[in-house]
């Protein structure tokens, strides 16, 4: 599907990707298709503020609950591209404070993430049941978000050596071309990031975000195998996920990824 074309009124299925087969845990990270949304946002556009219509955005929602009837509570955030990590709770959820990432150790607490090509980063601790979900752009990255959301999950009650992470759709090193000084900040500023930046056009350079974070995570505390990269680039597979690059940097709809316990 072309980015802008308008979807019929009887769109395509929800696409709904997962890490894990555990049906204890309430997750997955949300395609663009089969909403109602139309131009920029078509058509799972799940954010209510990015410009699109509300009552598309309202028959939205309304479809994924119908697909995933556990995201009655979903707790949201002013994602501002930092490091700071809230603890949702039920009293908390509806609140929307600015921040990146959300803990909570409550059942029925869904934690919900937004992006449109930066790293969506779903955590779990099953035996405590403990969930957390991250929103991992190149300044969170810089800023280590992915230590501070394993930190925040460890003061509910997890142990990071039992925290499973799944990074989601997100774009690739393969087009995340930016330029050479962010390129030289980032093997300056992050260990081993060099390892994963690789030379572009003259002035430019490549960076491997998931690959970034992949070792951050390692770094706190989380086993390898317990680390998992799920969905493809999401400005080369524009068709089926928002991308901001996709849509040449303006305005576009957001993609939302959720993780939780169910009540």
């Amino acid at each position: 599907m072309d980015t802008q074309t308008e979807p019929s009124r009887n769109p395509a299925k929800i696409e709904i990707l997962r890490a894990w087969p555990d049906a204890s845990i309430c997750h997955g990270f949300i395609g663009r298709t089969g909403g109602v949304s139309t131009g920029a946002f078509a058509s799972m556009n799940l954010s209510y503020w990015v410009g699109d219509d509300d009552r598309a955005v309202d028959e939205n929602w309304e479809r994924l609950r119908r697909e995933v009837p556990d995201l009655k509570l979903v707790a949201r955030l002013n994602q501002v591209h930092g490091n700071v990590v809230h603890a949702a709770t039920r009293d908390t959820a509806t609140l929307r404070p600015a921040g990146d990432g959300l803990v909570t150790a409550e059942p029925g607490v869904m934690l919900g993430i937004f992006s449109a090509d930066c790293v969506p980063i779903l955590m779990v601790d099953s035996k405590r049941k403990i969930a957390g979900a991250l929103h991992a752009g190149w300044r969170g990255v810089i800023a280590d978000i992915a230590d501070a959301g394993v930190r925040a999950m460890t003061l509910l009650g997890a142990r990071a050596s039992d925290v499973r992470a799944a990074m989601g759709p997100s774009i690739g090193q393969c087009c995340f071309e930016v330029d050479a000084e962010l390129g030289d900040r980032f093997g300056r500023e992050i260990e081993g990031a060099r390892n994963h930046t690789s030379a572009g056009r003259p002035g430019k350079a490549f960076i491997d975000l998931r690959a970034v974070v992949r070792d951050q995570l390692e770094r706190a505390g989380l086993a390898p195998v317990n680390i998992a990269s799920v969905g493809p680039c999401t400005r080369c597979a524009g068709d089926h996920f928002f991308s901001r690059r996709a849509a040449g940097g303006t305005t576009t709809g957001l993609q939302i990824s959720f993780i939780g316990f169910a009540a």
